[in-house]
């Protein structure tokens, strides 16, 4: 093969690696809108939704959910996390990609651009068990209604409330700057990897590193719903923004303070209605 063959195909390296992202958010997202329009008022078409009585809305029988109920939900969140984060992580996936064929090109070849992806999703994989399990809680203590909404507005406004606070914080601020400069992150941590375990293992800790600025922000979906498409929708572009836009964290100082003030209202209404 001549050397011009091969950065030709290199070239391509990008533009395949970017195509694939797109089918992944568009098979995720497809799903989601799916599985939403799959639900009514009583849950899942066909599939009672965990912890809920067919054909009542407001009786929720509570009761220890089944493996595959618990599969299920996993499932749901993870497809969710990967429609809503790989467009944010793009950037930093399709760095990798060009370091990658540049690498390639000097005979010194990067383990494939999927490992690195492989290790991002891995984390957000990890925080979809955990969500599930605060999902799985929420409804043991009855402050979620069967369209997985929060059925308190005290509950509502200490979620809107924390997710603002954490807005403000020193470690919102260092997980962010690791997702905005993804040159930055890479030096950080022993820069890019020839060995697939070494890919996967930096790919995790950037997923790390977004879960750490994002999860306070996925804990918005249980005050919108956790399956309003609109709201899921609206966090995702947020997010997206957050790390796209000039580092200088006036987004995410508005959004806090929109959040507090939210928050705060639906406590005073929820103290009020006492």
């Amino acid at each position: 093969m001549t050397d011009t063959v091969l950065e030709t195909m290199l070239r391509r390296d990008r533009l395949i690696v970017a195509g694939a992202l797109a089918t992944l958010v568009i098979v995720s997202w497809a799903y989601l809108f799916w599985l939403a329009g799959s639900m009514d008022m009583e849950g899942m078409a066909g599939m009672a939704m965990p912890g809920m009585i067919p054909g009542s809305v407001m009786a929720p029988d509570v009761h220890a959910w089944s493996t595959t109920e618990f599969i299920f939900m996993v499932v749901m969140w993870v497809v969710m996390m990967i429609g809503m984060m790989t467009p944010s992580a793009a950037p930093m996936i399709l760095l990798y990609a060009r370091v990658g064929r540049q690498a390639a090109l000097k005979g010194q070849p990067l383990a494939a651009t999927g490992f690195f992806a492989g290790g991002y999703l891995m984390a957000w994989s990890l925080f979809s068990l955990f969500a599930t399990i605060g999902q799985w809680g929420l409804e043991q203590a009855l402050l979620l209604t069967p369209a997985m909404t929060s059925a308190s507005n005290t509950l509502s406004g200490i979620i809107l409330v924390a997710a603002g606070l954490y807005q403000w914080t020193p470690q919102k601020d260092a997980c962010l700057a690791n997702c905005q400069t993804p040159l930055y992150f890479i030096q950080r941590h022993g820069g890019f990897r020839r060995d697939a375990l070494g890919s996967l293992q930096i790919g995790f800790k950037h997923g790390l590193y977004c879960v750490g600025c994002c999860w306070a922000l996925m804990a918005l979906l249980f005050v919108g719903g956790v399956m309003n498409m609109l709201w899921i929708a609206a966090i995702a572009i947020f997010v997206l923004a957050e790390k796209v836009l000039p580092p200088n964290r006036i987004l995410s100082r508005i959004a806090g303070t929109a959040l507090i003030a939210a928050g705060a209202w639906l406590l005073g209404a929820g103290a009020g209605a006492m």
